[in-house]
């Protein structure tokens, strides 16, 4: 009998894909800024041949790094203006069956397991604050459910897909005075 459970973090082949380089660091953040990105285009861009920077996407799909190509809409203009930010505090774990259902909802945008004083963050985007409100009677409806926290967004600043490139030293280091 094959196992029918979720294996999302467990890769099939046994080994780890290689290590990102900065080319495909660079192609990674060209293919951000416009997936329709010609393997020409992004070939002159990281300097690199056509057929190699082919390769390479491939790799770069084939190890799950590039999870998929989409469509980045406009919130106002496809009639939702509303962003906000719902806190979630649940009996027990957060995660349920029932809460993971409301993912068939197009509002509901992103779903995150949360340290802090919540136990889910959930990112959704609506028509208006009525939309909301009906959003948040149906978290209500959800068994275990204890109370929400909803963080309505003004105004967008920065708004973006993850970003392949690191910023140097920004991890913390490890105090080399043993004083502390």
């Amino acid at each position: 009998m094959q196992n029918s459970k979720k294996t999302d973090s467990i890769r099939s082949s046994g080994q780890l894909p290689r290590a990102l380089d900065n080319i495909d660091r660079k192609i990674l953040g060209e293919l951000t800024k416009d997936a329709d990105t010609s393997y020409a285009d992004l070939s002159m861009r990281v300097g690199l041949s056509a057929p190699a920077v082919h390769e390479r996407v491939k790799r770069l799909k084939s190890s799950g790094r590039i999870k998929g190509t989409a469509a980045l809409l406009d919130g106002p203009s496809v009639g939702k203006p509303l962003l906000a930010f719902v806190h979630l505090d649940t009996e027990g774990w957060g995660k349920t069956k029932e809460l993971m259902e409301l993912s068939k909802l197009p509002e509901l945008e992103e779903i995150h397991s949360v340290t802090g004083d919540s136990c889910m963050l959930l990112k959704v985007r609506l028509e208006n604050s009525e939309a909301l409100e009906g959003f948040l009677a149906k978290l209500y409806e959800l068994p275990g459910v204890r109370s929400t926290k909803s963080y309505v967004a003004l105004t967008t600043y920065l708004e973006r897909p993850v970003q392949a490139e690191i910023t140097p030293d920004l991890a913390m280091k490890q105090f080399s005075d043993s004083s502390y």
